[in-house]
C-alpha cells in the first residue's frame, strides 16, 4: 500500500511523500487563488470552492481567509453552510458538515493526528481521522474540533471549546475538554439570549 492510500485508512505515514506532496500542491494552488479575491468577486470564489472541495452545496458561504491543508479537497459540506474568518481546516482525511452549520471565525477543524512515541513523530509519521459535523449545528468562535469527532444535529459547541469526543444531538456542549452543559429544549423556544424573549410574530419561520 502506497503512503497515499494511507491517507483515509487511519493508519501511519509520511504526509511528505513525494506522491502526495505532488497532488497537494495542486490543491494548494487554487486555495491561493480563492484567498486572493477581491470581495466583489463572489461569482469566482463560488466556482472556485466547487473545484476545491470533494462536495459543497448550494449557498454555501466562506469568508477569506480559508486555511487548509489540501485546500478542502477532502471537505464536503451540505446546503448552506457558513464559515466565518480563518476556518481551518487540516482535511488531510474527510470532513463531513451538515446543511446549514454555521462556523464562527477562528475555528479549527483537524483530522491529522501525530503519534505519542517521540521516535515515531522524529520520522515525521502521522496518521488522520474523519471529522462529521450535523446538520444545523453552531460551531462557536476559536472552537477546535479534534481528529476523529463527531458532533449531532443541532448541536451548538460554545466558543474556545476544545472538542475530543463525540458530542450527541440536541445540546450545548462547551469548555476544554468540551462537555455537554444541557439539552437544547423548551427555554430556547422562548429566550434567543440570556432573558431576551423571541418575538414570535417578527419571526418568519
Amino acid at each position: 500500500m502506497s503512503m497515499k492510500d494511507k491517507l483515509h485508512t487511519g493508519e501511519l505515514y509520511l504526509p511528505d511523500d513525494d506522491e502526495i506532496m505532488k497532488e497537494q500542491v495542486k490543491c494548494l494552488e487554487l486555495l491561493y487563488d480563492f484567498n486572493a479575491t477581491r470581495p466583489s468577486e463572489m461569482e469566482k470564489r463560488t466556482e472556485l470552492l466547487k473545484k476545491m472541495f470533494a462536495e459543497i452545496g448550494e449557498g454555501c458561504y466562506i469568508e477569506p481567509p480559508f486555511h487548509a491543508n489540501w485546500g478542502g479537497h477532502n471537505v464536503h459540506f451540505g446546503k448552506g453552510v457558513y464559515a466565518n474568518f480563518n476556518l481551518t481546516v487540516v482535511d488531510d482525511t474527510h470532513i463531513y458538515v451538515g446543511d446549514h452549520t454555521m462556523i464562527g471565525p477562528n475555528v479549527i477543524i483537524a483530522t491529522g493526528g501525530h503519534p505519542v512515541l517521540p521516535a515515531l513523530r522524529e520520522r515525521g509519521m502521522q496518521y488522520n481521522m474523519p471529522v462529521r459535523i450535523g446538520k444545523n449545528c453552531w460551531i462557536g468562535a476559536g472552537a477546535l474540533i479534534m481528529p476523529g469527532v463527531t458532533v449531532g444535529d443541532n448541536s451548538v459547541i460554545g466558543a474556545g471549546s476544545v472538542v475530543t469526543r463525540d458530542i450527541p444531538a440536541n445540546v450545548v456542549a462547551v469548555g476544554n475538554p468540551c462537555r455537554v452543559m444541557r439539552e437544547i429544549g423548551e427555554r430556547d423556544r422562548e429566550f434567543y439570549y440570556r432573558d431576551r424573549k423571541i418575538e414570535w410574530e417578527d419571526v418568519s419561520l
